[in-house]
């Protein structure tokens, strides 16, 4: 708050004259500063961190990176980097029948035999509010018909976004028909962490970051899912909920959207 107290200072050196019309606007912008920095912090810091090469040393050990790719620690000798995966996962297990439902978990077990490192998924899983959940069903079901006739009018579409559109699609068509029946709606918020090690801070992150380019590219494959790297704000939400998570389904749905 140091910049707030910066901005009732020059207000009060601001008395009139063009000293003090200069003081009065430096007032209201840092008591506006002061406003953003506690409302957006989480937002805003990370830009400042990046564009002045901040590395952020939390009290735990940890350390992140300018970059804010990755969470890094030093184990004796060691740097060990953790990288976190976003899953987009576009279909219900429900909704498939019993064979299918054998398939998609023997792809699933073929897929991770073939990862040669540790590898860490995590999934929570709540009841949602009723309130605006129907709402923002058709807006993401409409967005999601939006995509996919984007890629359907292109001259060359790629085949697997066509896919992974169509079930997206489906799975907001889906997920509208529970609730005309009657079915709680449940909520899936599901990450992956894995970790490099590396005798300095490069290599571990540009292991952790090697090992999740595989991760990316076996799960969507096997599991036909969206997976991205999580930066910023995001990772270190990942990096918190390993200690403790939110305690409500409002609360949850507040940090999912980050």
């Amino acid at each position: 708050m140091a910049i707030g107290g910066i901005g009732a200072v020059s207000a009060l050196l601001g008395a009139g004259s063009l000293i003090g019309i200069v003081a009065s606007v430096l007032a209201a912008l840092f008591a506006l500063l002061t406003i953003a920095m506690y409302k957006y912090g989480y937002i805003l810091m990370p830009f400042f961190t990046r564009g002045a090469r901040i590395v952020q040393i939390h009290d735990s050990g940890y350390e992140v990176p300018p970059g804010e790719e990755a969470i890094l620690k030093k184990v004796e000798n060691s740097y060990y980097a953790s990288v976190f995966l976003a899953v987009n996962i576009f279909e219900s297990m429900t909704d498939k029948s019993p064979d299918e439902q054998v398939a998609y978990n023997e792809f699933f077990e073929r897929a991770i035999s073939g990862v040669k490192f540790v590898t860490k998924f995590s999934m929570m899983v709540y009841v949602k509010d009723l309130t605006k959940y129907r709402e923002s069903l058709e807006t993401k079901r409409a967005e999601s018909q939006l995509r996919l006739a984007r890629e359907r009018d292109k001259p060359d579409p790629d085949v697997l976004k066509l896919d992974r559109f169509e079930r997206e699609a489906a799975m907001w068509d889906a997920q509208l028909h529970r609730l005309t029946r009657g079915v709680k709606p449940m909520a899936v918020l599901c990450y992956v962490m894995t970790t490099g090690i590396g005798v300095t801070k490069e290599s571990a992150v540009a292991t952790a970051k090697s090992q999740a380019s595989e991760l990316r590219s076996v799960i969507s494959n096997a599991l036909n899912v969206e997976v991205k790297q999580l930066n910023g704000a995001e990772m270190m939400k990942c990096f918190e909920w390993e200690f403790m998570i939110p305690t409500s389904a409002a609360e949850m749905d507040g940090a999912a959207q980050v």
